[in-house]
């Protein structure tokens, strides 16, 4: 008798363990979440954060903390969420910067792929193609044209070694069959500001921020590197309308998690991620900003990662670019 009691206790204590768990897991999110953003308040990835997460708070019921985790191109901060509980409360908001150009450079701590629960693509963003008001160069092909002609005489500049502008410039001339000499510069306000004096012949900037320098009548915009025209240049061509269609190269900010984030969680939030981008508040303030709304399903942001990835160092090893 005793033996069946014991037993029975047993199993009343499985089934209030077992409801206890299905409860606490239906009941996602309990608690606020986490958006870690791995750059400095203030920058592009951080104010795209904190509007995303007033969506998501509202969607979820809970409040959506934004933390700057700051460093190494967004490394730090991506390492903390690879290390966090996967329990759906600790997401990042990643860059392509972070996880397609820095693993191409150097090894990093993490998998780009292998060490994330992918929830969503947010934003694409794109970069424009600018030159001097007063240049000569009226398109991409002139461009082009002249690097063939004088090999290695023709300009551009970045903002440093490894970033996204630098890798811009060798995409087209690496697609292009040209040499060109890449004049990197501590920063990308240095480079505009030789770029406006004419000391380089042409550099790539992000759209949100080339807007102000073109608005103000002391570059031209040639071509954009994304397949669609742009938002803040409408009138642009495309690089693949200048002729140089494997030249596209853009970037991305996305929602991801700690590998191992329960299903249920993790299709919970690629379903809130899914409302938010597809809202016409959140869309109106990504267009504005300069930003178009990309595919939201994991399975693409895993496969834009992985083919980001693949021809970054196809550009790096061509290239033979080092970081120091």
């Amino acid at each position: 008798m005793k033996k069946r009691l014991n037993q029975l206790s047993s199993f009343v204590f499985a089934c209030v363990l077992s409801g206890g768990a299905v409860a606490s897991q239906a009941a996602y999110p309990a608690k606020a979440l986490q958006l870690v953003v791995p750059f400095p308040a203030g920058g592009s990835v951080d104010i795209v954060s904190r509007a995303y997460a007033q969506q998501l708070s509202s969607l979820m019921g809970q409040s959506v903390v934004v933390e700057n985790k700051a460093g190494a191109n967004g490394v730090i901060g991506a390492q903390y969420v690879a290390n966090a509980k996967p329990d759906g409360y600790t997401l990042l908001m990643a860059s392509s910067g972070t996880f397609t150009i820095t693993p191409a450079l150097q090894k990093t701590s993490f998998d780009p792929v292998k060490s994330f629960t992918y929830i969503g693509l947010v934003t694409n963003y794109t970069n424009v193609l600018l030159v001097n008001k007063d240049s000569h160069y009226q398109s991409v092909g002139e461009i082009i044209e002249q690097a063939k002609k004088k090999p290695g005489e023709v300009t551009f500049g970045s903002s440093g070694v490894g970033g996204s502008n630098h890798l811009g410039g060798e995409l087209l001339a690496y697609r292009a069959g040209v040499e060109m000499l890449h004049i990197p510069y501590t920063g990308n306000a240095p480079a505009m500001t030789d770029l406006i004096g004419g000391r380089i012949d042409f550099m790539f900037d992000i759209t949100t921020t080339a807007r102000n320098h073109v608005a103000g009548g002391k570059v031209r915009p040639l071509a954009i590197t994304s397949a669609e025209p742009n938002p803040v240049f409408p009138s642009v061509p495309t690089i693949a309308e200048a002729g140089f269609p494997t030249a596209e190269f853009n970037g991305w900010f996305g929602v991801m998690g700690p590998r191992g984030i329960p299903d249920d969680i993790a299709q919970k939030l690629s379903a809130a991620n899914k409302k938010i981008i597809e809202s016409p508040e959140f869309q109106k303030q990504v267009l504005d900003w300069g930003y178009s709304i990309p595919k939201t399903d994991p399975s693409a942001m895993v496969e834009r990662v992985e083919s980001d990835l693949a021809l970054v160092r196809d550009v790096v090893k061509n290239a033979g670019i080092k970081v120091e």
